[in-house]
């Protein structure tokens, strides 16, 4: 098991520097307040990055369950933005 496995490119946090590995990602994790790191998105991301340790899952999955809680905060493009930006 190694929680210091790299991520190819470090990974963007909301707050403080990327998550380089995937002892800093899960270190982002513990600090969030327990009504957020329980929701199913940041659940799944941890069991991603529990996956990548045990070499029993891409890394390219724990950076996508990242992603995928964090862009959970970020809002919705209106469709009038969406229309008007180039394809």
């Amino acid at each position: 098991m190694s929680w210091d496995r790299p991520f190819d490119q470090p990974v963007p946090l909301p707050s403080g520097a990327p998550a380089r590995t995937l002892r800093d990602a899960a270190n982002y994790i513990r600090k969030l307040p327990n009504s957020e790191h329980d929701r199913p998105e940041w659940r799944l991301a941890v069991q991603m990055l529990i996956d990548a340790s045990e070499d029993r899952g891409p890394m390219l999955f724990a950076r996508i369950g990242i992603d995928r809680a964090i862009e959970r905060h970020a809002s919705p493009v209106s469709d009038r933005a969406r229309k008007n930006s180039p394809a």
